[in-house]
């Protein structure tokens, strides 16, 4: 029995020339249905979940620690003032493999505002960092205030994270305290110090940016006790994601020497990685085991199949036809059923990651409306205190070929058994029951 004449068979298994009813052929289109509806949310959750960890790990790498976050080493003389901290970190720049330099100084305190307190986390930064650092512009967005006058400004002036000023019912040109330490004859006493607010930011991923507090590197000098303040260098190279990493960390290491400690951004952020990764890898199974059981359902329906056409396998293998010639069309049979069910949900699940956004205030819409009757409290499906505000969209398209072909191989395996079985059939023995 030839390749052609298995692949003939197989056609009239699934599209016979005599209608009549089968209910082999609408188990069969129902597996391909299975298939399809199974498919739809493993692509959906695999394009959803990579942007969502791609959106977080870029904004992570950007606005925090960049590709290599150096802490300098407290009582030295390079950090004694602003203008010495930054030629401390100009001189990476002659590494040649370090491309851009951002000297901080990190504080933790106390915010006082209008409606009580709240811990923040102080970034001492160049009053320019929101124009110059090319992740402050891509992801920062103004809620209110103007970023041009928290860098034309002068004195006390500070950018603080929406969250932060929704809890202090704060707002641009509002005046708020920070709370901080000192020591004075040996014991620690609080020193408090009043800022206006320039500008209210956003990075869309709260978790992140919800206790900082942008100050101009002169004015935490100037203004607060550094007692207990981190001096870091934020250092950007070629790429972040690049094997040469390690290497640029070894160099960045003999330049400060025992001054020094220098970390990877995944180094310092392992933990939000590990807990982004097995997130991802747990939800992935979950999909697949539906599309295992949705595959199951093609076994069934190639054995009712085989049921339904023993009389056709009998007189072909009357004819000659060969047991591994019959075991091939039903093999094709399910293999059709898999490929049918993809054709359905692969565009389908695509369509909808992206539209993710859109499909989510459209849902999040209709839940309002209905739930305004009961509460005045807005419901958000993606809560910005956990998630991104809006899902970057990203299909990944490695991934979604492996899901592919996963499918299709899952679909050749659970046939396979059926298939066998219709092959081994006896012709003698189905002629005689017929």
């Amino acid at each position: 029995m030839t390749f052609s004449s298995s692949l003939f068979f197989a056609k009239s298994l699934i599209f016979p020339k005599a209608e009549k009813k089968s209910s082999a052929r609408k188990s069969l289109f129902g597996a391909m249905l299975c298939i399809g509806l199974s498919i739809v949310p493993l692509v959906v959750v695999v394009s959803v979940t990579n942007g969502m960890i791609e959106g977080m790990t870029e904004r992570i790498i950007s606005l925090s620690s960049s590709h290599l976050q150096a802490y300098i080493a407290q009582n030295i003389d390079e950090v004694s003032s602003p203008q010495a901290l930054r030629d401390y970190a100009k001189g990476l720049l002659d590494l040649g493999q370090v491309q851009k330099v951002y000297p901080q100084v990190e504080l933790s305190a106390l915010a006082v505002g209008k409606n009580g307190r709240s811990g923040i986390e102080i970034r001492a930064m160049d009053q320019d960092i929101f124009s110059t650092n090319q992740g402050f512009k891509t992801f920062f967005s103004v809620v209110e205030g103007s970023i041009e006058d928290y860098e034309r400004g002068e004195g006390k002036i500070a950018v603080i994270g929406k969250k932060l000023a929704s809890d202090l019912q704060l707002h641009a040109g509002d005046s708020f305290r920070i709370i901080s330490t000192k020591r004075v004859n040996g014991k620690i006493a609080p020193k408090l110090t009043s800022f206006k607010i320039a500008a209210i930011v956003s990075s869309g991923y709260q978790e992140l940016d919800q206790f900082w507090v942008f100050i101009p590197l002169e004015t935490a000098w100037s203004s607060l006790s550094l007692e207990s303040a981190s001096y870091e260098i934020m250092i950007e190279t070629e790429d972040a994601f690049s094997a040469s990493l390690p290497r640029n960390q070894l160099l960045v290491r003999e330049y400060f020497g025992r001054y020094a400690n220098v970390y990877r951004w995944d180094e310092i952020h392992a933990a939000e990685f590990e807990n982004f990764s097995s997130t991802k890898v747990m939800l992935i199974f979950i999909m697949l085991l539906i599309v295992l059981v949705a595959s199951v359902n093609i076994s069934s329906a190639i054995i009712m199949l085989v049921m339904e056409r023993r009389k056709e396998i009998a007189i072909l293998k009357s004819i000659g036809a060969s047991p591994n010639g019959i075991k091939l069309s039903f093999l094709i049979a399910g293999l059709a059923c898999a490929t049918g069910g993809i054709l359905f949900g692969l565009p389908v699940g695509l369509l909808l990651s992206v539209n993710a956004n859109n499909i989510i205030r459209f849902i999040e819409i209709i839940i309002n409306f209905f739930t305004h009757f009961f509460t005045n409290a807005e419901i958000k499906l993606l809560d910005p205190a956990y998630y991104l505000a809006e899902i970057p969209v990203n299909l990944p398209w490695n991934q979604i070929f492996m899901i592919v072909a996963a499918t299709l191989l899952l679909s050749v395996l659970v046939s396979y058994i059926p298939s066998k079985k219709a092959g081994k059939e006896k012709p003698l023995d189905i002629l005689r029951t017929l």
